[in-house]
């Protein structure tokens, strides 16, 4: 698992949605996520009520034990005080997403050590 402390619950979703919202401040859209696509990943949680001048998504595909391309990527505030990122998800088979959040002083929102973590589909019917 990544370092840190956090909030909430990433959740495998089935249905088609534009959006998924948690109870924790992460909003993940699309969901389902497919492979080769991009996801948006806004945030509002707890680095973000606590007045974080800057907050990086720190992401990476496969098992949630076991991450490989990982890579932080810094988010953008918007208008309505979200953080957003947009990741590529660049890999062409069924996998995990899986994130969490730091800020420039290394608080890490990790959902309490779970990470958030998505299921990535291939692109046929789920």
């Amino acid at each position: 698992m990544h370092a840190g402390r956090g909030a909430g619950y990433g959740r495998r979703v089935m249905e088609k949605r534009t959006e998924f919202r948690g109870d924790d401040g992460v909003y993940v859209s699309p969901t389902p996520i497919t492979a080769g696509t991009d996801v948006t990943i806004k945030y509002d949680g707890l680095l973000a009520r606590a007045g974080a001048d800057a907050v990086y998504l720190h992401a990476g595909f496969g098992p949630s034990n076991n991450w490989t391309n990982v890579r932080d990527i810094p988010m953008s505030k918007t208008i309505d005080d979200m953080w957003t990122a947009v990741i590529p998800v660049d890999i062409e088979e069924s996998s995990r997403l899986n994130f969490c959040f730091r800020d420039n002083a290394y608080n890490w929102d990790n959902n309490n050590g779970k990470n958030w973590s998505y299921e990535i589909h291939n692109g046929e019917n789920v």
